[in-house]
Parts: C-alpha cells; structure tokens; sequence
C-alpha cells in the first residue's frame, strides 16, 4: 500500500536586527492571529527561493530591500495545524536598504522595536518559539500545541 504524500505550506520569517532590538509587527485585519505581534512573514511562492521570497516580503511589507547575502538562516520548524502541515524558514538581517515603513496598513497596525528577551506579551505563540530557539542556538524545531 502506497503511503500518502505530505504536502508542506513554506513560509519565511524576517528578523530585523539594529541597536540590540528586533522589529516586530502587530497583525490586524488579516483573519489569523490578529492583535498578535509576529515577524515580517509571508508564503514562498511557487517557483521562489526561501531567500527570494524572504525578500519580496521584506519588500512588500515594510518597504526595505535586503541583499541575500544578508539573510542569515537561524531556524527551521516544522508546524502542525488544525488543518495544515507547514514548514518555517527563519531568516535573520543585520543591513538592508530603504527606510522601514509599514506598506500594509491594512494587515498590520503597528512597528515596534523590542529587545529579544522581552517579547511583547500578545507575541505570535509559535514565533516566540523560534525566537527563543534562536537564543539558544536551536536551529530546528518540530512545534504542535500539543506537544508544549
């Protein structure tokens, strides 16, 4: 008997990194985790690298140019759903392009800067995750709220 296939969701995450902070942006609007502070994120898209798409969001959301020379891959996490299966790709930059300004007000409606260890307390449960794996030098993870 033939096993099914797994089919992952990729997305991309972007931390900014300047002056000891992190940028952090408060969803709204979107139907998915709103009022909670995440990443700038976004899905890859087909035919696109995770560096590739990691840049066409940083663009899209905040307006900035990033070389991939200037992506630091720091996690990977494997994430269970309700519904879905996904994989997420963590990249971290130090030096950009461009003035950082929110170009999707209507998605997110607010940019704070924070120290990585005080999150806000409304932070993305699974971003929080990756973010503490980054601290402790996790580069992969497996999440489920099940499991934690």
């Amino acid at each position: 008997m033939k096993a099914d296939k797994q089919f992952l969701i990729a997305s991309v995450y972007i931390l900014l990194e300047e002056n000891g902070k992190i940028l952090m942006l408060r969803r709204c609007n979107t139907g998915f985790a709103d009022g909670q502070y995440s990443l700038v994120a976004g899905h890859v898209e087909k035919g696109e690298s995770f560096k590739e798409a990691a840049i066409r969001e940083s663009h899209e959301e905040i307006g900035i140019n990033i070389q991939k020379e200037d992506l630091e891959f720091f996690h990977v996490m494997y994430r269970e759903t309700e519904s879905e299966e996904r994989l997420d790709v963590f990249f971290a930059a130090k030096r950009w392009n461009g003035e950082i300004i929110n170009m999707e007000p209507s998605k997110c409606d607010d940019l704070i800067w924070v120290d990585l260890n005080q999150l806000p307390a409304n932070c993305l449960d699974y971003v929080e995750y990756a973010l503490q794996c980054k601290l402790n030098n996790t580069c992969m993870s497996e999440w489920s709220r099940d499991i934690l």
